[in-house]
């Protein structure tokens, strides 16, 4: 399943008239500049569970749950260390609490992810993954008694090539305390799926052993082509237990529907060999962990057989739609977690990691007017119309359905990336299929704002989409998509003149508020993408970005910046844990015009995107406590 097939997720069947009650951007809180509406791909909500290996006496685990999940039990089983989002949406720290869900305690937070925590053999040490430092995923120690913390990872001898992922996974003790398990995606290459071309990338990890002192570093497991994930030990600690998929796979496994493949396999940690498969056949295979000498707990992500699963055939599965199990150290209990995928209602508060601005959500491509009207697409909340509303939540329309004017519906049909006329009385959009190449009857057309008339701009011959209005209000520019005809065109409005300025692989411009600028993504190579900026006369084109993890998707801010989606610090997890996404390493950045400057806006575990800065004097509702 591809991104094209991914976009018809989230729609639903109510008729776009239908509104959500509530539509209003809360006025920031006193001595705020404002808010930033934002878009992220993941779950609202999500809660851990208890049961039985069995899967009988399943409850809630917590007794106060707080957007909970990666659980994982204490060595002697009477704690749980978990991730959770209680400093708010999309910021992860590190909880504990007792087996009996009370007693929760913050062990690690902050701004940066903080996951996944393994507790050492005795207690003291406590290992987690974190963004924290230059924002890539390391492997970190916390010392419980002194409060110390340390970065494991980043040392010469760990380090991989930068223009890579370069990031570092899932810690694991061996039971007698003296090493720690890992997956890493140190010195690969960012690939694109489908061979290389595919716009989101996929996911090639290999296992990996360092002693507490950083000491011992080596690459225990690899396969060429193939991901190995999630290790974790044998009771005696001389095995390793991981899942294994090919590097392909790993972009589907996180798909709505994954229907690829993996086996759970395990190798001699002393030699790297006595290669054992414990798995065949079909299914998505995760999370083994070893409950005995003989028996592994795994999960099946997906399908029919979604659930519980035991490598002896013994102990019954449990089919049930859940995620990232864990088993009691003596195997006869299992947490694990219920994410729900529910769209967030529109403003619902984020986690902000700018103390100057407010964070809260919305739906696709959000955009004001001069005016202070709010434009965007109801892509996951409705029907991918075009709604407009004073930013107070007052006035609400819907300016243009696009339900019966699409003669080729294909995937995921709809209206998108509004952009308003510099006088407020008209919206231009494209018309057709989200993302997708094959599509010559996407058009750009432009509504009244107030939904009365609408008319197409161009004439279906190629596949044209994303407009941008000039400051003036003369001009549109769009770009044109198809096998034999690319780039970016400027329309005059007037004449209905079209004029190339571009003819590669480019997409999303957008015009600078000044008139001196177009900014907009281009293909580089295979699947890497970077932003550019352009004059309207196809002078002056200039790259602003290089990671090779793509930069793209970029708007001009209200203060001259530039904003951006990026993944250039690499995954923040193992790309078969994620769920109903693209790209979950992509997170927001902002840069200067002429790409200094650059700074991260968002660090979380999920895919952030499409901001919109509302300044504080546009909002008129109630403030928010």
């Amino acid at each position: 399943m591809k991104r094209r097939a991914f976009l018809a997720v989230g729609a639903t069947s109510a008729a776009a008239a239908l509104l959500p009650k509530s539509l209003a951007v809360a006025a920031a809180a006193p001595g705020k500049k404002g808010v930033m509406l934002m878009n992220r791909l993941g779950p609202s909500s999500c809660d851990l569970y208890i049961a039985n290996a069995d899967g009988s006496n399943e409850r809630r685990l917590l007794a106060n749950p707080g957007f909970d999940y990666h659980a994982a039990f204490t060595p002697d089983g009477r704690s749980v260390i978990f991730t959770s989002e209680r400093e708010g949406a999309g910021n992860a720290g590190v909880h504990r609490a007792r087996v009996d869900g009370t007693g929760v305690e913050p062990l690690v937070t902050g701004p940066a992810v903080d996951d996944v925590g393994a507790l050492s053999p005795d207690g003291s040490t406590l290992a987690f993954v974190s963004t924290r430092g230059d924002h890539r995923a390391h492997i970190w120690l916390l010392d419980l008694r002194t409060r110390a913390l340390r970065n494991l990872t980043d040392s010469p001898v760990v380090a991989g090539d930068p223009a890579g992922p370069d990031c570092h996974f899932r810690p694991a003790w061996s039971p007698d305390g003296r090493w720690i398990a890992f997956s890493s995606d140190r010195n690969t290459v960012w690939r694109g799926h489908d061979n290389g071309v595919g716009w989101e990338h996929t996911q090639e990890l290999s296992i990996y052993a360092i002693r507490p002192d950083g000491t011992g570093f080596r690459r225990v497991a690899t396969r060429p082509e193939y991901c190995l994930g999630s290790p974790k030990w044998s009771p005696d600690g001389r095995r390793i237990v991981f899942y294994e998929i090919a590097t392909e796979d790993t972009y589907d496994a996180h798909s709505t529907n994954p229907q690829v493949r993996s086996q759970i396999v395990s190798v001699d940690f002393a030699t790297g060999a006595d290669r054992v498969e414990h798995t065949s056949g079909p299914n998505l295979k995760l999370a083994p962990q070893y409950l005995s000498d003989t028996e592994i707990g795994y999960l099946v992500k997906g399908g029919d057989d979604e659930g519980l699963a035991y490598v002896s055939g013994t102990v019954p599965a449990v089919r049930r739609a859940l995620r990232s199990p864990c088993w009691s150290p003596d195997g006869t209990s299992v947490i694990y977690e219920k994410p729900d995928f529910t769209p967030r209602p529109f403003d619902t508060p984020l986690y902000s990691w700018d103390p100057d601005w407010e964070y809260r959500f919305c739906d696709s491509f959000p955009v004001l007017s001069a005016q202070g009207r709010l434009a965007y697409t109801d892509k996951f909340t409705g029907t991918s119309s075009i709604i407009t509303a004073n930013p107070d939540g007052s006035d609400r329309r819907v300016a243009f359905d696009p339900a019966g004017k699409i003669p080729d519906p294909g995937f995921s049909p709809g209206a998108y990336r509004p952009a308003w006329s510099p006088d407020g009385a008209w919206i231009a959009c494209g018309l057709g299929s989200w993302f997708t190449q094959d599509a010559p009857a996407n058009t750009v057309i432009r509504v009244r704002s107030d939904g009365s008339a609408w008319e197409k701009l161009t004439d279906g011959t190629s596949n044209a989409g994303f407009p941008s209005y000039s400051p003036d209000g003369r001009r549109l520019v769009y770009r044109v998509w198809s096998e034999w005809d690319k780039g970016l065109r400027v329309l005059d409005l007037r004449t209905r003149e079209i004029r190339a300025i571009t003819d590669d692989y480019d997409n999303l411009p957008d015009w600078s508020p000044d008139g001196q600028l177009i900014v907009f993504t281009r293909r580089t190579a295979g699947a890497n993408f970077d932003v550019y900026t352009i004059r309207p006369d196809g002078t002056g084109l200039r790259c602003l970005t290089d990671s090779g993890a793509n930069d793209a998707h970029a708007v001009w801010n209200h203060d001259g910046r530039l904003l951006y989606s990026s993944g250039m610090y690499g995954f923040r997890e193992e790309a078969c844990l994620s769920d109903n996404t693209f790209q979950p390493y992509g997170q927001i950045f902002s840069m200067n015009a002429d790409g200094s400057d650059k700074r991260m806006l968002t660090d979380s575990l999920t895919e952030d995107s499409m901001p919109l800065y509302i300044p504080q004097k546009f909002l008129r509702g109630k403030k928010r406590s």
